[in-house]
């Protein structure tokens, strides 16, 4: 998918050390802001102890926690330490957009490829920052969701949850790929963190919604009908379910078994992979009976019955998680677990939302009934007696919401950024070379014919590089060169680009006239592309150290450097130009260090 693949390796060493040390700068950062919390939590208990018994108002009690949103709340704050943790692996950095986002939407339709490359692209042009920020939100959110147990903290940890699981679903699960073909409840559907954002949901929801059973007869009968659905799916003709050996679930199963992952682990699900592609169909009938008959069980919520269907959903979850989803960890890329886990946690909720509900009568406490939520609150006084009323939770909670602000903050405005991090560049060429010489001159013509040389660009910053004018199939030099003039603005005007061909046979001004209508470089101002007889370019090319070979049918092969030449002549860096596949977010991330090395030379005095 265009703009999404960085072209670099999953475990690019640069790209991981860069990772690591951003993780470590954050992570220090969180750490102050708990220990700021602590400090401030022990002065509060310090006054606390000292003032009167009288002067601090009991808290009016809070009715306890319906065991229904308890085990969401502190499920899913779970998941989402485990997937911050998961998020942290080594290769999400360089790997995430071209290895998990993009194949996951390569069969979905055009307008959900067009959103999950926005995603994607985001990600590919800074994915050392996405990286990091991804780990520490998620991270983040489960402390906050286990730590808030009531009140707004808690309903707003619900939304924040849902508002990113809703992030992710769209752009890094392509909306868990329910608009693709081959859609079944075996393989994921409708994308782990869609439940995520249901359980987000359920608790935002005020305190009132949790009284009687009536909520958790909702959550299990929606569960219902979609198991029911997911059961027809599973059971139409076409969709290769009941195939064995070529069968899409065979497939699926077979993919896993291949992942990294430990030996005990691979030899369960390549069992299971043997045993799909010999009784195909017998593995789909089971699937299609038990999704059907749990589906009805939830849609009827009779007692009777879910005390049956509870346990023996609950086996066919771990065995799906086990056997089909492979945990949904291994491999080096897992980003969760999969959807089983979710799926029990709604499950187990909705059941626990029947049988466990707040009174007999069915009938809210009078203060969960009504939101007493006003200004007064809001009032200093208010503001500082609840400050006063801090419990370690809430340093948790706050600590939590602060690892959130610490992803969110600096991926925002990377968001905004449609300039790739230089860290890509870096780690395809490698540190720049500084030098500190002389730039050997030329004299050579433009591709207009008037003569150039190196003195008469004295005064100007130059880019200097060598370039084939039969440059056809991937030409990003050019581009990267006009890319970084353009980054630089109004200084712009005070650089020169100058390539110089690097052709021993086709190297007229001909041939650098087609290169320019070709690269549409014909507009650009500051643009020269040099040519001179054989025996001027050789000259050339000897003094500058670039070997240039002749390639058939008549393309060359020389050594991709830009020279970065200050405003008296003298060279400043060496960078090494080697864009690999010629990937948008590779092309920005060169043009954006050729800028910020144009930069530092411009900063340079006119006398070396």
């Amino acid at each position: 998918m265009p703009g999404m693949d960085s072209g670099l390796n999953t475990n690019d060493p640069t790209l991981v050390a860069a990772f690591r040390s951003t993780l470590l700068h954050e992570g220090l950062v969180i750490i102050v802001i708990f220990l700021a919390l602590l400090l401030g939590y022990g002065i509060i208990r310090g006054r606390r102890a000292a003032a009167a018994p009288a002067s601090l108002p009991p808290r009016p009690p809070a009715p306890p926690e319906p065991g229904a949103r308890r085990v969401l709340r502190i499920g899913f704050g779970v998941l989402w330490i485990i997937d911050g943790i998961l998020q942290a692996q080594p290769q999400m950095a360089g790997g995430l957009p071209s290895v998990v986002i993009a194949p996951g939407a390569t069969t979905s339709p055009g307008w959900v490829r067009d959103v999950v490359n926005a995603g994607g692209t985001v990600w590919a042009f800074h994915p050392v920052q996405a990286a990091a920020s991804a780990v520490w939100i998620q991270m983040g959110l489960g402390l906050w969701l286990i730590a808030a147990e009531s009140g707004w903290p808690s309903r707003l940890a619900g939304l924040g949850s849902a508002a990113w699981g809703m992030i992710v679903w769209m752009f890094g699960e392509a909306f868990g790929s329910i608009f693709a073909p081959g859609l079944s409840w075996l393989t994921g559907a409708p994308g782990a963190v869609a439940l995520y954002v249901t359980a987000g949901i359920l608790i935002a929801l005020p305190a009132r919604a949790w009284a009687g059973p009536r909520l958790g007869r909702l959550l299990l009968g929606g569960i219902g009908l979609f198991w029911i659905g997911m059961a027809v799916l599973q059971a139409w003709p076409g969709r290769g379910f009941w195939q064995g050996s070529d069968g899409t679930l065979t497939g699926m199963v077979q993919g896993m078994a291949g992942l990294n992952q430990p030996r005990l682990q691979e030899a369960v699900v390549s069992s299971f992979a043997s045993f799909t592609s010999d009784y195909g169909f017998l593995v789909n009938l089971i699937a299609v009976i038990a999704l059907g008959l749990a589906g009805l069980a939830f849609l009827s919520g009779r007692p009777r019955l879910l005390r049956v269907a509870m346990p023996a959903a609950t086996v066919l979850c771990l065995a799906d998680w086990v056997l089909v989803q492979d945990l949904g960890m291994p491999g080096g890329l897992g980003t969760d677990p999969n959807s089983m886990v979710p799926w029990l946690l709604l499950l187990w909720a909705g059941y626990a939302g029947i049988t466990h509900a707040a009174d007999a009568s069915g009938r809210a406490p009078a203060c969960a009934r009504r939101l007493r939520f006003s200004l007064a609150a809001l009032r200093p006084a208010a503001i500082r007696q609840e400050v006063t009323r801090a419990t370690a939770r809430s340093v948790v909670a706050l600590g939590g919401l602060g690892a959130v602000l610490v992803g969110v903050v600096p991926m925002a405005p990377a968001s905004l950024n449609h300039t790739a991090d230089p860290i890509l560049a870096r780690a395809i060429s490698g540190d720049a070379v500084t030098l500190d010489r002389p730039a050997p001159g030329f004299r050579l013509v433009s591709q207009s014919g008037e003569p150039v040389s190196l003195a008469s660009l004295r005064g100007k910053t130059v880019l200097l590089t060598f370039l084939d004018p039969l440059c056809t199939a991937d030409c990003p030099l050019p581009q990267e060169l006009t890319g970084a003039s353009s980054l630089l603005g109004d200084s712009g005007h005070n650089v020169e680009l100058v390539a110089i061909a690097a052709n021993p046979i086709h190297f007229g001004t001909a041939y650098t006239r087609s290169l320019d209508q070709q690269e549409g470089l014909a507009g650009v101002p500051n643009w020269l592309f040099l040519t001179g007889t054989l025996t001027q370019l050789q000259e050339v090319w000897g003094s500058y150290g670039i070997h240039v070979a002749h390639m058939a049918p008549g393309s060359s092969l020389m050594s991709d450097l830009v020279f970065v030449i200050d405003k008296a002549g003298w060279i400043r860096q060496e960078i090494r130009d080697d864009p690999g596949p010629g990937t948008v977010s590779i092309r920005s991330s060169f043009a954006v260090l050729l800028r910020d090395a144009a930069r530092q030379a411009m900063s340079l005095p006119a006398d070396p």
